[in-house]
């Protein structure tokens, strides 16, 4: 599977970015990460909350092929539509501290687009224990589904 996505983590550094072109207008970029039945589809979870305001929150639950749930959420504290979010990221039953992200969109042309994302983490150990995990390619795997929604 091609790395679309590229992933930089500077050593001794608590963040990283990810960074994804697409072959979708910035419209439909940003819709993937608004709407909720779109998120739902691409993440492969269930949006329980999806509030895209300041100060908004968002709840979601997927469910792994022994049936346990897992859940994921967090507060929005900026909402800029086809420019910006940022927001809080928390996994409930992982050990991992809540995250910081910082979301930007660029058209880079009417049918291309450009995702950034700044993930800051509490430190930078808890940073490397995530990039341990199989992330980068989960990552990617969800970049590539958002562009077969809707270049189908």
């Amino acid at each position: 599977m091609e790395m679309k996505t590229q992933v930089h983590a500077e050593d001794n550094k608590q963040e990283l970015f990810i960074i994804r072109e697409f072959d979708l207008p910035i419209e439909l970029l940003f819709k993937a990460y608004e709407d909720p039945e779109i998120v739902a589809q691409w993440m492969g979870t269930k949006v329980i909350k999806l509030e895209n305001r300041r100060h908004g929150a968002y709840q979601f639950e997927t469910t792994d092929p022994k049936g346990n749930k897992h859940g994921f959420n967090g507060t929005i504290h900026e909402f800029v539509p086809n420019k910006k979010i940022t927001r809080t990221f928390e996994m409930e039953s992982a050990p991992f501290p809540v995250q910081l992200e910082y979301l930007k969109f660029e058209p880079l042309s009417d049918e291309k687009s450009k995702l950034t994302m700044q993930v800051v983490y509490q430190s930078i150990e808890v940073r490397d224990q995530i990039l341990k995990l199989p992330f980068v390619q989960g990552v990617n795997m969800a970049h590539n589904r958002i562009e077969s929604l809707f270049n189908n």
